[in-house]
């Protein structure tokens, strides 16, 4: 069994924690908070991409529901054609469907238009927590 003798105080490289400066204190604390950002940073972009993956997955779901929703009302429209076509002409159930499907796009449109009328392009929580932030940071006493 070897054993190492401790070194001597003018052998050591690395100071002793209390004869460390505040500077060096304080550049030691940036240092390993700045380690810390990076690695949530880091964290934070891995659980994005994985929850983009499974948003992207659903999405495609959900586009695939879109046209089976769409061949539904398609084969739907063109049985409610030919269950007219029996007691009337042919033509005129087709008008009646297509007049049925437009006053259904007319009350969508609407309604959608009404919706984005109230949608703002700008985030204004964001922009008053900015605010607030910098009449902080200018007055931190306050």
């Amino acid at each position: 069994m070897s054993s190492i003798a401790p070194k001597s105080p003018q052998e050591r490289t690395d100071p002793p924690e209390q004869d460390r400066s505040v500077g060096e204190l304080l550049s030691a604390v940036t240092s390993d908070v700045q380690s810390l950002f990076r690695q949530e940073v880091e964290l934070a972009k891995a659980e994005i991409r994985e929850e983009a993956t499974k948003a992207g997955k659903a999405a495609g779901m959900f586009g695939g529901a879109g046209f089976a929703g769409y061949m539904v009302a398609l084969f739907l429209s063109l049985a409610a054609v030919l269950g007219l076509a029996n007691v009337m002409d042919a033509g005129w159930a087709a008008l009646i469907i297509t007049a049925v499907w437009a006053v259904i796009a007319a009350v969508l449109f609407v309604m959608g238009r009404s919706r984005m009328r109230e949608v703002s392009p700008k985030p204004e929580q964001t922009v008053e927590t900015l605010k607030e932030d910098a009449q902080w940071a200018r007055h931190p006493t306050r």
